[in-house]
């Protein structure tokens, strides 16, 4: 009953769809119409991908740093180490330029060299008051000589803040507004206004700027994501179709094949456009991704078709059969393909449920393209030539299903012997596996942004904003001695710690107004004793409200201040034992029952991103595995058959692991997709072999050697057609410059030539070995499913 309901079904979908032509091509140009309608409202990633849930403790955490103080990440800084910044035409060059970029509606404030202030003591009331450091307008070399001595060797306050701790280096810091940090405004601002007055001032003066901070490194970041897209497109056509020309020797095949997916790219970019989602290092990968696994829905289906031309020369019965059969196979392995893209929509990740459910949409949406696109096309078309059928004859592709028989024939032990041996060192690679939380390590390596980065690390000491947040749970608590010890005690420990800058807060001030009331001695750059608290006190805090020196570094209530250190890129293992460390020290400096003390800040927040991606990786691939099983047992209703099935497609997945750990790969956003994508692929080619291997089992009366090499004769040509697709489809992606999508591409590709071999040689030798407890046909009971027809051969 469910074979007939199965045959009868897709014989009415085969002809509703000839029957229909022209009204289904006019349909699928009006939803591209409305799709390519939808590309204006795409937009490109303005924020780093956030892997945490918004209800996770961390990103509470955050939002409350962020309440307090506002947005961490608008900060850029300008570096320049050279001698001859402190000779007057450079020294007035570099005072331009900032001056230009402070000048500038979307800048807070620009802090230079040519901005600093100095903390003096007034005559004339209890207070300090601030003058500028530079006062001349016309610059000497004899002036520049003191204003260099003096910043270097007596303004410890601006160390680390406007020079570098080795005092070789000096930096002006723009702050951008706050509320355009995150959107398209400061994109302009950087790459328009920016990136051309720095290029001006290094043509001028000869002099090389270092630029860095979170919103220059995110826009040129996202900027090389966008001109990635392209890229990828261009090359992944490229690739596949060449490949597709050199199985099929057909120019029509193969561009009836690139519009068809071509049509899914455009469908691809409306969707994204249509939920509103924006583009970012993972849903870029989609429009790429959909080609490399449309195509060979277009080879199976024009396979079929000009194989059906071949034997009986019928047009119309060519196409009825090329959907009525194939289109069954070609579903169930698209869904499988979807549902491992769809169990990301599970996890609590924001990033990548829209990656999860974008990408599972498109598959089924080209999918279906190829469904209806090809065989209409064809209707229209003459009968294929004997010319474009030869490449059903090719001799090497007969010389290798010969060599796998011969294996699965002859060879089952050594099989058997290299799987083993393969995943014991798979499982010694896997205990190497290293986590990385690293925000900068996918980044291009060649790009100047990301070598500017590694100045600031160098001569900054840090980067990545790491945020501690002091609750002293009273107003103006802040500016008691007793919380300004305990706040410069832990100052002096993040000192101590190698991956960490100098920290800055509101200590740095109150240092500098004790400096200031001693006629700015250097030797006086520190916390006012008993004696001096009261005066000194009510001094900063009345100086504070004329210059709003405190504003950034204390809230408005007194209640709440902040210590801001910056971090080196830091590997997971030792961010972890700097976090315990500095836990343990902050609840020994800060009795929790007087101080609420948080740690947040960007570098945490991502760091603790990627752990939270680990554990979803477990979950989403255990689901994929789960939902394929269940999909096996509906099919086979037999569980000898799902587990000989999973072991072909679970053994890549550990072979790639194992490589990651001994090649040094780490677990991170961008490899942690390779399991998922993988099995879901891969577990296709399980599906066409067995399908194949039970129609044959029926029509050699249950003889299990016979219509295993039956099977593998039949699907062996399409799955290595498909899988070498795959592989090079796949291998487009390690052009990019981002490491991560390197890796990406690499893995998946290895992954599914692996689970090529895997299907093609270790399942038959597993159905070969196990035949006595599989030869009743109660063990392999009639399928809920049928996927190939049961009355004539079919090769997919």
């Amino acid at each position: 009953m469910d074979k007939l309901f199965s045959i009868g079904f897709w014989s009415a979908v085969a002809r509703f769809i000839l029957r229909n032509r022209a009204v289904i091509l006019i349909v699928i140009a009006a939803i591209t119409v409305f799709f390519a309608m939808q590309w204006k409202h795409m937009r490109f990633t303005y924020t780093e991908a956030n892997l945490l849930p918004d209800d996770h403790q961390v990103n509470l955490e955050y939002d409350k740093f962020l309440a307090e103080f506002g947005e961490e990440g608008n900060l850029i800084v300008l570096g320049v180490k050279d001698s001859t910044l402190f000779t007057p035409a450079v020294f007035t060059a570099w005072n331009k330029l900032t001056k230009d970029l402070g000048a500038s509606d979307e800048v807070e404030l620009s802090l230079g060299i040519g901005d600093l202030q100095k903390l003096e003591k007034r005559t004339d009331s209890a207070g300090f008051q601030l003058v500028p450091f530079i006062q001349d307008t016309v610059f000497d070399q004899k002036g520049l000589d003191g204003y260099q001595f003096e910043l270097l060797n007596q303004l410890p306050f601006y160390e680390g803040l406007v020079y570098s701790p080795n005092k070789l280096s000096v930096r002006t810091a723009i702050y951008l507004k706050k509320d355009i940090v995150n959107t398209a405004v400061r994109k302009d601002f950087i790459v328009l206004f920016l990136i051309p007055h720095i290029e001006a001032f290094e043509k001028e003066t000869g002099v090389k700027v270092h630029t860095s901070g979170m919103p220059y490194i995110r826009t040129l970041n996202s900027q090389n994501i966008i001109d990635e897209i392209g890229m990828f497109i261009g090359a992944a056509l490229l690739v596949t179709s060449l490949i597709f020309f050199f199985f099929f020797r057909s120019f029509r095949a193969t561009i009836i094949s690139m519009i068809t997916v071509i049509i899914g790219v455009m469908w691809a970019f409306g969707i994204l456009g249509l939920l509103h989602y924006e583009i970012t290092v993972l849903t870029a990968l989609i429009p790429p991704l959909i080609i490399v696994i449309g195509i060979p829905n277009c080879i199976f289906l024009i396979n079929k078709y000009q194989q059906e031309i071949k034997q009986h020369g019928n047009q119309a019965k060519s196409l009825q059969r090329v959907i009525s059969k194939v289109g069954n196979a070609t579903l169930m392995t698209n869904v499988t393909t979807a549902s491992g893209f769809a169990t990301f929509i599970l996890t609590n990740s924001q990033l990548l449920k829209e990656f999860g459910i974008v990408a599972s949409i498109n598959i089924i949406a080209i999918f279906l393209l190829s469904l209806f696109i090809i065989p209409i096309v064809y209707s229209y078309m003459a009968v294929p030539k004997y010319k474009h059928l030869k490449h059903l004859n090719k001799k090497w592709i007969g010389g290798f299903v010969n060599w796998m028989e011969r294996m699965v024939k002859g060879n089952r032990i050594a099989i058997y012997i290299t799987a083993v041996v393969l995943l014991c060192v798979s499982i010694i690679g896997i205990f190497n596996i290293k986590i990385s939380g690293s925000l900068i390590e996918d980044m291009p390596k060649g790009a100047d942004f990301y070598r500017d980065i590694k100045f600031f690390e160098t001569e900054y000491e840090g980067i990545m904003p790491l945020e501690i947040l002091i609750d002293t749970k009273r107003q103006k608590g802040v500016m008691k001695l007793a919380t300004l010890k305990r706040m410069d005690e832990l100052q002096t420990y993040l000192e101590e710690v190698p991956e960490l800058s100098k920290p800055l807060s509101v200590v740095e001030l109150v240092k500098y107004s004790k400096q200031a009331y001693y006629n700015n001695n250097p030797e006086y750059y520190q916390l006012p004793n008993s004696q001096e608290r009261t005066f000194l006190l009510s001094y900063a805090k009345n100086s504070a409200k004329s210059t709003n020196l405190l504003s950034s570094y204390v809230d408005s209530t007194g209640q709440y201040a902040r210590i801001t250190t910056f971090m080196k890129d830091t590997k997971t293992d030792r961010f972890d034992r700097i976090e315990e460390d500095l836990r343990s020290k902050i609840d020994k400096i800060f009795p929790p029952d007087r101080y609420d003390v948080t740690i947040t800040g960007k570098a945490l927040v991502f760091q603790k991103g990627t752990k939270y991606l680990v554990t979803n990786l477990a979950i989403s691939l255990s689901l994929a595995i789960l939902l394929i099983a269940l999909f096996m047992a509906w099919m086979f209703r037999s569980l000898r058959m799902i587990l000989i099935s999973l072991i072909p497609n679970l053994l890549p997945l550990l072979i790639t692991a194992g490589l990651m750990g001994i090649l040094g790969v780490p677990i991170k956003p961008s490899t942690i997709l390779v399991f998922s994508i993988a099995f879901g692929i891969s577990v296709d080619d399980t599906i066409h072999f067995l399908a194949k291997y039970r129609q044959e089992l029926i029509a050699n009366n249950w003889k299990i050697k016979k219509s295993v090499y039956a099977a593998l004769r039949e699907t062996g040509v399409s799955m290595f057609y498909t899988s070498i697709v795959l592989f090079f489809g796949f291998s487009v992606f390690t052009i990019s410059s981002f490491g991560g999508t390197v890796a990406l591409g690499a893995l998946v590709s290895a992954t599914l030539l692996f689970a090529m071999l895997a299907n093609l040689l270790l399942l038959p030798s597993l159905l070969l070995s196990l035949e006595r407890s599989i030869a009743n046909k109660e063990t392999f009971k009639k399928p809920a499913l049928s996927i190939l027809p049961e009355n004539e051969d079919e090769e997919e």
